[in-house]
């Protein structure tokens, strides 16, 4: 979450540039997506093992961190599909797992369908209503810290119960980002199309990765 990140040096106030913003914005997206699938596609191909936590989190914070310093520049541009395409190799170990359980691939493709009617249900709700969730940005900045370090302690402490929660918090949680990221580009809030499009990627991995462990657990229970 991103909203003091300026793309521009002037401010956005007429229909015609927010929409280009948006436009933008979804026109990237789409492409690091399937860069993204492409990366995951290749690491399923070729059974890469996980990274681990502290190489998958170091990648993840130092393209991140590149991406919003150089966010203004073309070097935005590289560094968001280096990020995107490096959590695209880190989720290609997750869906072979997945794919090795039994009914593995109804799994993978009902967390895959789950996220693209969630993602398009709510990006939908909020261009089409433009109602202001900005009164969001706050909760969510909080609730994305508890849940990143509750997920950490379910990891490192072995409690399948809070992980299992935590991936429902996150569901919820990228849920209202997504409404939150549209809005801002909507009202103008957010002028930067670089910075947007990481936020909403995040927000449709975590979308993803979550619905895939909440739907192993039940799969795996019957």
């Amino acid at each position: 979450m991103n909203p003091n990140y300026q793309a521009v040096s002037h401010t956005i106030d007429t229909p015609l540039a927010t929409n280009k913003v948006i436009r933008n914005t979804y026109m990237l997206l789409s492409m690091t997506l399937l860069f993204s699938a492409l990366t995951a596609g290749v690491a399923v191909a070729f059974n890469m093992p996980f990274f681990g936590p502290l190489v998958t989190l170091g990648g993840y914070f130092g393209l991140l961190f590149l991406t919003q310093k150089f966010s203004n520049s073309s070097l935005g541009l590289l560094f968001v599909f280096a990020l995107t395409g490096f959590m695209g190799l880190t989720l290609g170990p997750l869906i072979n797992a997945y794919l090795g359980l039994p009914n593995g691939g109804q799994v993978v493709m009902t967390a895959m369908g789950g996220t693209g009617a969630i993602f398009i249900g709510l990006s939908a709700y909020a261009l089409t209503t433009r109602k202001d969730f900005s009164f969001l940005g706050g909760f969510l900045a909080v609730g994305v810290l508890v849940a990143f370090l509750a997920g950490l302690g379910a990891v490192f402490l072995g409690m399948p119960m809070l992980s299992l929660a935590v991936s429902a918090m996150f569901i919820l949680l990228m849920s209202g980002l997504i409404l939150w990221q549209t809005s801002e580009l909507v009202h103008g809030g957010e002028t930067n199309y670089i910075l947007a499009t990481v936020t909403l990627y995040i927000s449709i991995y975590n979308l993803f990765t979550s619905l895939l462990h909440i739907l192993g657990v039940f799969s795996s229970d019957d």
